[in-house]
């Protein structure tokens, strides 16, 4: 090396100290207060602290070994604090730290295609969650004057529902029914059918069986709808902490694309969990209890949560949050507590019945109880078209077909009707993960209305409906852009999808259909 080189280098390792040591110098210590609180009891769930008086309501707080908690009872003399971690890891005497914000959740594109718990912690072993922004779990709903009317729907490509019962984009329509009826079936059925329809989609498990959600998130991954999902997951023997934050969390996740102006689908699966949690924090707490045993404020948990889905005005992008919430029935008593009070939260229910489960009849909807408050103004004029008189002649066929089972004699109009409602009941049979596209709808439910499938043998309704389906695929492409626009359906395009139905039938039907009435 060099003089010249050994001194520059010094004048480097000189001007380095002296920055080092006027930096020292114009450094001067501070002294800040910090709340230091302590453990006074621990339970299953939640602990006791005392020692911190100014901690606020809802405000996120320490423990050893990086456990969380939320303040959530604040007394003179003590705090009760929701653990979002195990308990058994903390001791009384233990030292707790506030921290001076609420609990919040990274939230972004880089979500999608993840699976995460509430607190944003990867769940799917592909690395941590990196995102810039993160916003509070829960945030206040969109005043009025910000909100939009629902105008477009959000096709589920289930025949039954998007015809009888439609879900437009910012709507809330509950799913309730008693266990193992095809509640989260519905759910995942409409997640698949949002592929290539530009909406993003959250699924919530709050406290299911790690099997449960094994076999969902497979069956997303599998149909490709994991690029466009993200899976927010607390499992059965997570605290009940983590499954009471969990649907806040992935409101969240979901209001931040809502906000830049895209469209999304959220499920809540289910909430009857996510309320007995809540009930088991506030028995815990010592909140004095109610009917069934459940806090006074358990419709405000869920109402401030479902309140947050709306369609939002275009001068705010536009975008719209469309919830699913799931909740479970017993012995088939959809006039229970908390079942009472989603149906009066929602702007409609899909209702599924145990009897049609067990008789095989999928997705087993009850439509006689089954109602969509919203979603007919959000209809396609199509839809309308087709499907107005199907749901008053499904519900008529229900009852003859009840009251034909005492051994009456029945007249001829009678028999035809109970007769159509059978190919009506068969036509709307769909197994799972078959979404059917709107085009291949409306065909169906046209053939449907028009008597093409009343000389069909049910036996072979199956075969009759997917050979329909199938030459749905021949229609112009021009008369397929007015079925999925909100153009009403002209005579010409009614004719033509009425020849191409009975073209596919003809080797179906016994005898000749009847002719269309005009």
């Amino acid at each position: 090396m060099t003089n010249m080189e050994q001194g520059s280098l010094q004048n480097v390792f000189d001007r380095t100290f002296a920055g080092m040591s006027q930096a020292r110098e114009e450094f001067t210590p501070q002294l800040t207060a910090q709340e230091v609180g302590t453990i006074t009891n621990v339970s299953t769930g939640i602990v006791k602290v005392s020692g911190l008086p100014g901690v606020g309501y809802d405000e996120l707080v320490t423990f050893p070994g990086d456990v969380l908690g939320i303040a959530f009872n604040v007394d003179a003399d003590e705090i009760g604090v929701v653990l979002l971690g195990e308990y058994w890891r903390l001791h009384a005497g233990d030292e707790v730290r506030r921290t001076g914000r609420v609990m919040d959740v990274a939230v972004g594109e880089r979500l999608l295609g993840r699976v995460i718990d509430p607190l944003g912690r990867p769940l799917d072993g592909n690395g941590s969650v990196a995102s810039s922004k993160r916003l509070p779990i829960e945030r206040p709903a969109a005043p009025i004057m910000d909100r939009a009317p629902v105008t477009v729907p959000l096709q589920t490509g289930l025949k039954v529902i998007d015809a009888l019962i439609p879900v437009g984009r910012g709507q809330r329509e509950l799913i309730l029914g008693d266990r193992q009826t095809g509640k989260t079936a519905i759910a995942i059925d409409t997640i698949l059918n949002q592929r290539n329809q530009n909406v993003v989609c959250v699924y919530c498990a709050i406290g299911q069986r790690a099997s449960s959600v094994a076999k969902t998130v497979a069956s997303l991954r599998q149909k490709g709808a994991m690029e466009y999902s993200i899976i927010v997951v607390t499992e059965g023997n997570d605290p009940p902490g983590l499954a009471y934050i969990a649907p806040y969390a992935a409101t969240s996740i979901a209001e931040s694309f809502m906000e830049a102006g895209r469209d999304v689908l959220i499920v809540y699966d289910d909430l009857t969990h996510h309320a007995r949690a809540y009930r088991e924090l506030s028995l815990l707490l010592r909140r004095p209890p109610g009917r069934e045993a459940f806090p006074g404020d358990i419709f405000y948990i869920h109402s401030r949560l479902l309140e947050r889905a709306t369609h939002l005005r275009k001068e705010l992008g536009g975008g719209s949050l469309t919830a699913l919430p799931i909740i479970e029935t017993e012995a088939q008593d959809i006039s229970a507590y908390i079942p009472t009070n989603l149906i009066s939260i929602t702007d409609g229910q899909i209702y599924l019945s145990p009897s049609l489960f067990e008789l095989g009849v999928l997705p087993a909807v009850n439509v006689g109880k089954s109602v969509s408050r919203v979603g007919g103004k959000a209809q396609r004029a199509a839809y309308r078209a087709v499907a107005g008189d199907l749901k008053l002649a499904y519900a008529q066929f229900e009852e003859l077909e009840t009251f034909s089972r005492f051994g009456a004699s029945l007249d001829e109009n009678t028999r035809k009707v109970i007769e159509h409602g059978r190919r009506i009941r068969a036509c709307l049979k769909q197994p799972e993960f078959t979404p059917v596209s709107v085009p291949a709808q409306i065909t169906v439910l046209l053939a449907l209305t028009a008597g093409l499938f009343d000389d069909v043998q049910l036996d072979q309704m199956t075969d009759a409906e997917l050979g329909v389906r199938k030459a749905a695929a021949d229609l112009p492409a021009s008369l397929r852009d007015r079925l999925d626009s909100t153009q009403e359906l002209s005579d010409e395009d009614r004719e033509t999808m009425v020849q191409i139905a009975r073209k596919a039938l003809a080797r179906f039907q016994t005898k000749p259909p009847p002719q269309e009435k005009t």
